[in-house]
């Protein structure tokens, strides 16, 4: 079959060989794909796989040899799903690679906010620490974590190994779940209505899919029942923060922080409120990107094409 991967410089940018999905079939690999080729590129291929190149409903008309579309990641919104279950084609994606990579990055973004290790780096190499002539200095709040409310937002697989890191650092663990299941085995935990969670937590992170029933969910309304000490972290979709709301909250003190992996438009533009707020950290959704999580993302997603090719897909989403 005629394999066409869209935008693989993200999974392989020299270091995750497509040997694996290179083995299921006559493979061509774009690193990007810009809208207007999108067609001309996957014409006759039977198997298209795109991690963020949208495929909508009058570019998979355009598509009649196109049989299976494999995501190259967890989300799957970049797929007309409902057009593509017109068309008999089948729409698989790779729901678990990078659980403890984003739950970790999670942490870090944490312990950088309590501690701001690369902010005391740069004042040492400033001569901050040498002028102030005591054996040790700071310029920021540090804090410890043990004892502090962690908030989940969505307590699937990631929201889950989150809870466990937080657990292991001392914390309370508060989290909400549209089917909250069995609850974890340690303790302190508590089952909590999302309201309370942002009332609550010292920490929320967010962890859910993005829809269109929580779109901008995090805004200013949520934003004031927050601890004014109290810090965001958001690896999930950046769709579910207003971030013109979110800027002035932390511009006006009225929460301590921010983390985000995550934005509503990737990469984002210059004038991106963000940018200029207070007490903002950013990242270039980098949480899901160790070379450990996108091997295993290349070997589903080469077990995704083989079950297809097999006639028994598996991890199908329409």
């Amino acid at each position: 079959m005629k394999i066409v991967v869209l935008d693989g410089h993200t999974l392989n940018p020299g270091d995750n060989s497509w040997d694996p999905v290179a083995a299921q079939g006559e493979l061509t690999v774009y690193d990007r794909t810009p809208s207007h080729l999108i067609v001309e590129r996957a014409a006759g291929a039977e198997i298209v796989l795109t991690n963020k190149t949208p495929l909508d409903g009058p570019t998979l008309a355009a598509l009649p040899a196109l049989r299976f579309i494999a995501v190259l990641a967890t989300g799957y919104n970049v797929v007309d799903l409902a057009s593509a279950r017109r068309q008999g084609i089948a729409v698989s994606n790779v729901p678990e690679y990078g659980t403890d990579s984003v739950a970790q990055h999670v942490m870090a973004l944490l312990l950088a906010f309590v501690h701001r290790p690369e902010r005391h780096n740069r004042l040492i190499r400033q001569g901050e620490w040498q002028r102030c002539g005591d054996f040790c200095f700071w310029n920021a709040p540090l804090i410890e974590l043990a004892g502090k409310r962690m908030g989940i937002v969505g307590f699937g697989r990631i929201g889950r190994r989150v809870g466990e890191l937080a657990h292991a650092l001392g914390m309370e663990v508060l989290a909400c779940n549209t089917s909250p299941g069995t609850p974890p085995g340690y303790q302190p935990f508590a089952w909590r209505p999302m309201e309370a969670i942002f009332a609550e937590a010292d920490i929320v992170s967010l962890h859910c899919p993005l829809g269109a029933n929580n779109q901008g969910m995090v805004n200013r309304q949520r934003l004031a029942t927050m601890k004014p000490n109290a810090l965001l972290i958001n690896t999930a979709r950046g769709g579910l923060v207003n971030e013109q709301d979110l800027a002035d909250a932390l511009n006006e003190g009225r929460i301590a922080g921010a983390a985000l992996d995550v934005l509503t438009v990737e990469p984002p533009p210059e004038e991106t409120p963000l940018f200029a707020a207070k007490n903002c950290l950013i990242t270039p959704h980098i949480a899901w990107a160790t070379l450990e999580a996108r091997r295993r993302l290349m070997e589903i997603t080469a077990a995704n094409i083989a079950a297809f090719q097999r006639g028994a897909p598996i991890h199908v989403v329409n």
